[in-house]
């Protein structure tokens, strides 16, 4: 996962804390509903804490946890009671508490009394806003003092805050309450066997003035905003049924966090993109949205167009040393609310990322052939040749061919690939490798943006363009298998350093580079071997580094653990060379393992050896849900189908190769790009029904680019 400032890892949330998402808008709290300011929790809206503290007590007692339902993305049910003074016996009185998030959160208090007698009961919120950065809370370092004045007006709290200025507020509403400086209270009697509920809402303002829409309560049979929002999308997604229970439990569980993670772009409301994932990353990312929304294409492929048409958007146009933006970069996060000095390049887009810019040609490429309008795409084919531009001019810092990266400020990622940790990158020995780092992954993506775009010119008809880009290609590919192969080790360097010596750990990178091609065929064999050796296969995935380096650490970030995207990526890859067989072994494990943690596969988890634990080892600041975590499984099943669509060809390739264990899969409503299809699989048989007049369904995979020159005799002359 890409982080704001991934040489500082996130503080642990604690045990059983419950997140909530909705939009760019989220809420972390404890098992009881109740918000600490002293740990990362709080209500966030645009990058801002807007609510610190939310405790409850009843007679001067929290609430002593019983069971919390997600009913939604965004609505949780807590459930608790209160402890009795004495502590003996039972208690009467149980507490829930619905909380609903959006532009703040909305909550309903309900307080029933089970004994035979009338219960006195001073019920009090106690709330706070200490309006910090989400970066402050992330990294406990609150650094913003503000001037702060408070507001208590019937049964309402307003809190405004000052900083240098900038404005926040917030304004906390009970009907009925006492409200105080830092409070708000009931005193009521609840009858036996009786019950007492109230509604609150926490609303920000904008801009410190107006306050945001508040969150609507529907009426009892009716559907809130959200709902409707969520239910519309569903019924647009495909429906999955297959023989696996578990399997299909996480992929429901990958549509629901795929759904929470949709937000819009502020300046263009049709356009939903994807978030990175919560709780920190709640916004736009230029790597992590773009693979994200690639691995779901065969859900929602307008989630990878809304995501490519926002990051042209802010395609870079000048060279700023603070943001590292440079012509026709793609950025690597978008942030709203923050304030200058906190976001990275003290601006709300920062570009320090070496593989987004390619990944961006690659996921218009696939979307190309997925069958939007060709006025779409050309609309962004512009973007995308800045983008190769980029490569040429910025990105090839040393004219040798291969893109590197290097910091242009002190402030920046020191590491700026997938890999984005201070010590993320390393040789063998454990040495960290000094910049500019060419990594071998990112050569394969820029490779394939290279055939991507041959693609794309193929396709309207422009073979002049096709042929210099796909000689381009292949002129990276030879250097690449020539550099970054280490013969005596039988595996790819992870990089090339500053005085391009290779980077000789042994890492997942090269798996990446399966699936983009870049591999040559002769090679392949022994790296699919390395990546299934002991050192790196934990029992539950592939290692991000083999444990036999000196770097390895199994409950480090990058050097050791286990991330699903990276081995979702890699099972594509060997299923592209024919390694069936290890990519079936890969794809169950990671399938296995989400169902130690109810469906859902986190962002990554740690890399002990299944022998040593039956159980997947949780990463302690792991993001969940988290995009490209939540659009594994998705992946995984579809490479696992051989499924692809390229529609100016007429085609829908379908070649399966499920695991037994998976059952039968039946998929209704899957998108093609010329229309929905339904598809019945099993083992490695497969019949598609409803296909749109034009279409054919082929067998095998659909044709490389390679292939595709050599039907049209434009080989690549090099």
């Amino acid at each position: 996962m890409a982080g704001w400032n991934a040489d500082t890892a996130a503080g642990p949330l604690g045990a059983g804390i419950v997140t909530l998402v909705e939009g760019s808008s989220f809420c972390i709290s404890q098992p009881n509903g109740d918000i600490y300011p002293q740990l990362p929790h709080g209500v966030f809206f645009q990058d801002t804490r807007i609510l610190s503290r939310w405790n409850l007590t009843v007679n001067g007692q929290p609430v002593e946890p019983l069971a919390t339902e997600t009913k939604a993305p965004y609505r949780a049910l807590f459930a608790g009671r209160v402890p009795r003074a004495d502590g003996y016996a039972d208690s009467p009185l149980l507490v829930e508490r619905q909380r609903d998030v959006g532009a703040g959160i909305l909550e309903q208090v309900t307080v029933r009394n089970y004994s035979l007698k009338p219960a006195e009961c001073v019920i009090r919120l106690s709330a706070e806003a200490d309006f910090a950065d989400l970066f402050e809370v992330k990294e406990a370092r609150i650094q913003r003092q503000w001037d702060e004045t408070r507001q208590p007006k019937g049964g309402s709290l307003t809190i405004s805050a000052t900083w240098q200025d900038v404005h926040k507020g917030v304004t906390i509403t009970a009907d009925g309450a006492k409200a105080t400086a830092d409070a708000l209270a009931y005193d009521v009697v609840i009858p036996a066997k009786g019950h007492w509920s109230i509604r609150l809402s926490v609303v920000p303002t904008v801009d410190g003035k107006n306050l945001a829409a508040p969150i609507v309560h529907p009426a009892r049979g009716e559907m809130s905003p959200r709902d409707v929002r969520r239910q519309e999308w569903v019924a647009r997604i495909p429906v999955v049924r297959m023989g696996n229970r578990s399997v299909q439990r996480t992929l429901q569980r990958s549509y629901d966090d795929l759904g929470a993670l949709r937000i819009e772009d502020p300046e263009y409301p049709e356009r939903v993109v994807v978030a990175a994932g919560a709780p920190w990353f709640m916004t736009l990312f230029g790597r992590d949205s773009l693979w994200a929304s690639q691995m779901a294409l065969p859900v929602d492929p307008s989630l990878a167009l809304g995501t490519l048409q926002t990051l042209a958007e802010r395609q870079g146009s000048a060279v700023d040393l603070l943001s590292e933006e440079e012509p026709g970069k793609i950025l690597h996060e978008v942030r709203l609310g923050v304030s200058s000095g906190l976001s990275l390049g003290g601006k709300n887009a920062y570009y320090g990322s070496v593989d987004a810019t390619p990944l961006f040609v690659n996921v218009l490429g696939a979307v190309s052939r997925w069958g939007f309008a060709r006025e779409t795409i050309a609309a962004l084919l512009p973007n995308a040749d800045r983008a190769l531009e980029w490569i040429r001019d910025y990105g090839d810092k040393d004219g040798d061919g291969f893109v590197e990266y290097e910091r242009l400020n002190d402030h920046g990622l020191l590491n700026q690939g997938w890999k984005d940790s201070w010590d993320g990158i390393n040789f063998a020995d454990g040495r960290m490798a000094e910049g500019p780092i060419a990594l071998c992954e990112v050569q394969a993506y820029v490779y394939s943006a290279y055939m991507s775009r041959a693609w794309m010119a193929y396709d309207a008809g422009d073979k002049p363009l096709a042929r210099e880009l796909q000689e381009r290609a292949a002129r990276l590919k030879r250097r690449f298998n020539e550099q970054f192969w280490l013969p005596d080790k039988g595996y790819y360097a992870v990089a090339l350093d500053k005085d391009k010596r290779p980077v000789d750990a042994c890492a997942s990178n090269m798996g990446q580079c399966l699936w983009y091609g870049i591999v040559d065929e002769d090679k392949v064999p022994t790296v699919a071997e390395r990546l299934m050796s002991p050192e790196m296969f934990s029992g539950w995935g592939v290692r991000t580094l083999a444990s036999d380096m000196g770097a390895y650490n199994p409950a480090s970030y990058h050097n050791g653990s286990v991330w699903p995207h990276d081995n979702a990526v890699i099972v594509a890859g060997l299923l592209r060379y024919g390694f069936v067989h290890e990519a079936q072994r890969i794809a169950t494990a990671l399938l296995e393992a989400a169902d130690y943690s109810d469906g859902r596969l986190p962002e990554l988890f740690c890399g002990f050896d299944r022998e040593q634990f039956g159980h997947p080892v949780p990463y302690p600041t792991a993001c969940s849900p988290q995009a490209w975590a939540a659009t594994t499984p998705i992946f995984l099943v579809t490479s696992l189908m051989r499924y692809d669509v390229y529609v100016s060809l007429g085609g829908l390739w379908l070649d399966p190769v499920l695991p037994e264990s998976f059952g039968d899969l039946h998929i209704n409503n899957a998108p093609t790009g010329a229309g929905p299809v339904t598809i019945d699989a099993s083992g490695t048989s497969a019949s598609v029904y409803g296909l749109p007049q034009g279409m054919v369904l082929h067998s095998g995979h659909r044709l490389w680019m390679t292939e595709l020159m050599e039907r049209a005799n434009l080989r690549p002359e090099i």
